[in-house]
């Protein structure tokens, strides 16, 4: 071999060597430093990967727990707390005299069940050893960064043996009271109906049997909650049960192995008068637990499913608290506890209605189940005193159970859980008092012209096709703004709206606040004169202006619309719970409707009830002045319809002493008198509330 061609190869071998020595050196030298290293089991630590945090620790530390030991430790002391939204900070290493160790200290924050966790004081110890990563690419040992850990890397002053614990501390669920401090929503004992298995199966068959037709309930009920527990010494709770169901509670308590508890729970002595209003707590579902994080819900909470409970969960729920504490033991009994954090509970906030309890009972009462809604208000206050929607449910039986019998009479008439006096409807004649108010303003209407209609057709040209306004018959002369109201006139106010012009309606209509959401603490519809606030073409409006066309009214808006007139004109802001520092009476709208106008509209509201050819004459009481206006509202399902469904209206008020404003509509009046099937019901119950507010 030449000699040239030699030194070439001597010298690219010694290249080579020089190359695989400087790595090897690298290689067992050089490596993450110790903070490096802490920081990737730090951002391990926060994502909660306590598997991968295991792979980082010193050998003598797996030799003293195993993965399996680890990973189960922290996942059921982080579950227990409700760990969430940690980090840490990490301060400057500090070097111990053996170059193979070193301390880093760090501290903790994290969101958990007792609140917000700042835990200092943790020093974490590194080592550098030897570990054998046992891959087939590594050729040799190499030394790395590993954390020497023990219980105090959970918290400082936590031991082997120690344990963490959690106390929860419930808050108690703010009530609901009436005006007068009677309880609608409270906390009280409720019966709990449960089983003995081993004395209970003695005559198994028997028992389920009598138990079943005692509480109306289906066998299988009681059989699969006592399938895989008959040989078990242990209470099975069956249904709960309110207290007053003494019959049920003391028939099944005589069943041999039938026992019973009283856990608390929550009664609404209002029955089924409150059902749609105050609604019910039930448990939190996974998909509500999902969507409510951080707001102290846990899988066994309870939360406001509808009503009243549902619309104030934030200020009923209050906040539970707990106690996180490290129990020290010795043979299995606590000696001693170091509580880490603690956190008090804060009770939820209890709510005054304005509502007057035995009023919605009364009304509830009179409505008899037929489906429809009612409103109730103090036209001088703004208060609420009653919001009914019928046919209704009673809430306690979404929180103890439901019998056979309630299901099928649920099933069987109207639904009970649709809420009507959050809804909207056609307002038919009662709307004529709002058209009268806009029409007078604006000088369109003048209240003692007489308007000469004949018959009971009307249109305003051949251009309406074969579209008529028609009214229910012809009094054979000029009628005024007081005959309008007294015979419900629906050619005189498509007249006037029609001479009112449709931008001036609905500009009118809004002073009223129809078009905007009740500032009333509950979710009432949005009443509306046209979609999008529009009305298309004058057939709409002459429509509109006997309360047809789209025109939409909740009974709510309705009552505090009539308010106005037996209110200076003036409409008091609307509240569902009594007065106190932060809710005071005061206006909502001011000159709905001007004072010069008032007497027009009331003198024909009053004529409407003391005129025997009212159409709310009906509701005349000896002694009692009144005023109101009843409607009928068409619902068709196109305009070729001739066969349609009827909803009748009647609105009433006193109005010498103004003290109630009461709206109802009740709902398939067709072929059972209309509007004036209403009448006799709303007289009913203003007798009641006025002679009882005389007392």
């Amino acid at each position: 071999m030449p000699r040239k061609k030699m030194k070439v190869i001597i010298l690219t071998t010694l290249i080579i060597i020089a190359i695989l020595i400087t790595g090897f050196i690298v290689f067992f030298t050089k490596g993450d430093s110790a903070t490096k290293t802490f920081n990737t089991y730090k951002n391990n630590w926060v994502k909660q990967d306590f598997k991968t945090m295991y792979s980082m620790l010193s050998v003598k530390t797996k030799e003293t727990i195993t993965e399996e030991q680890f990973v189960d430790k922290y996942t059921a002391i982080y579950s227990g707390i409700e760990a969430k939204g940690m980090s840490m900070k990490v301060e400057n290493e500090i070097k111990d005299e053996n170059k193979n160790t070193i301390k880093i200290p760090f501290s903790i924050s994290m969101n958990t069940a007792a609140g917000k966790l700042n835990m200092p004081g943790y020093k974490a110890t590194m080592v550098k050893e030897k570990v054998n990563n046992k891959k087939k690419w590594d050729l040799f040992t190499k030394k790395e960064w590993t954390l020497v850990w023990d219980e105090k890397m959970i918290f400082p002053n936590m031991e082997a043996g120690d344990k963490v614990r959690i106390k929860p501390e419930l808050a108690k669920r703010g009530e609901i009271v009436d005006r007068n401090g009677k309880p609608l929503a409270i906390n009280a004992p409720i019966v709990c109906i449960g089983i003995q298995p081993n004395r209970f199966i003695k005559s198994k068959d028997t028992n389920i049997s009598q138990m079943s037709k005692i509480l109306d309930i289906d066998a299988s009920v009681i059989e699969t909650k006592l399938k895989g527990k008959e040989d078990l010494d242990q209470f099975v709770p069956i249904i709960n049960i309110l207290p007053s169901e003494k019959v049920k509670i003391a028939g099944v308590m005589k069943l041999e192995g039938v026992i019973h508890n009283k856990p608390e729970g929550r009664i609404y002595p209002g029955g089924e008068a409150f059902g749609s209003l105050i609604g019910y707590i039930e448990p939190i579902t996974a998909e509500e637990l999902e969507k409510l994080p951080g707001q102290g819900y846990t899988s066994v909470s309870l939360i406001g499913k509808a009503g009243l409970e549902q619309v104030n969960e934030k200020r009923l729920k209050g906040e539970n608290g707990a106690t996180i504490y490290i129990s020290k033991e010795k043979d299995g009994k606590e000696t001693q506890n170091l509580v880490i954090l603690k956190k008090e509970s804060k009770d939820g906030e209890n709510i005054k209605l304005s509502i007057d309890s035995e009023l919605q009972k009364k009304i509830y009462g009179e409505m008899n189940k037929d489906a429809g809604a009612c409103a109730a208000i103090n036209p001088k206050s703004g208060e609420v005193l009653a919001l009914v929607s019928s046919p209704s449910y009673d809430s306690n039986a979404r929180t103890t159970y439901i019998s056979n019998s309630q299901r099928s009479a649920w099933k069987s008439g109207k639904d009970p859980f649709k809420n009507r006096f959050k809804a909207v409807y056609s307002p038919g004649s009662t709307f004529k008092m709002v058209t009268a108010a806009i029409g007078l303003d604006r000088g369109k209407i003048k209240p003692n012209e007489f308007i000469n209609i004949k018959g009971t057709k009307w249109q305003k040209d051949k251009s309406w096709g074969p579209h008529n306004i028609t009214r229910v018959s012809d009094p054979g002369k000029p009628v005024n703004l007081e005959d309008a109201f007294v015979h419900s006139d629906n050619i005189y106010f498509a007249m006037a709206a029609l001479k009112i012009g449709k931008e001036e309606f609905i500009k009118g209509s809004n002073n009223f606040g129809i078009g905007e959401q009740l500032p009333v603490g509950y979710p009432i519809a949005k009443s509306q004169v046209a979609n999008d606030n529009k009305i298309k073409d004058d057939v709409s409006l002459a429509d509109s202006g006997y309360g047809q066309g789209q025109v939409l009214m909740s009974p709510l808006q309705l009552a505090l619309a009539y308010s106005s007139v037996v209110n200076n004109g003036n409409i008091m802001s609307p509240t569902l719970e009594s007065f106190n520092e932060k809710i005071t009476s005061k206006a909502w709208k001011t000159n709905a409707v001007s004072v010069a106008n008032i007497k027009f509209i009331k003198d024909g509201l009053y004529a409407v009830i003391e005129n025997t050819a009212g159409t709310g004459h009906g509701a005349k009481i000896e002694g009692i002045a009144l005023a109101g206006k009843t409607g009928t509202a068409e619902l068709k399902k196109n305009a070729d319809d001739k066969i349609a469904e009827e909803n009748g209206w009647f609105i009433c008020m006193d109005t010498a002493n103004p003290k109630i404003v009461v709206s109802m509509i009740i709902e398939d009046v067709k072929n059972r008198g209309e509007s004036h099937y209403v009448v006799p019901i709303v007289k009913g119950i203003m007798g009641y509330y006025l002679k009882k507010a005389v007392k």
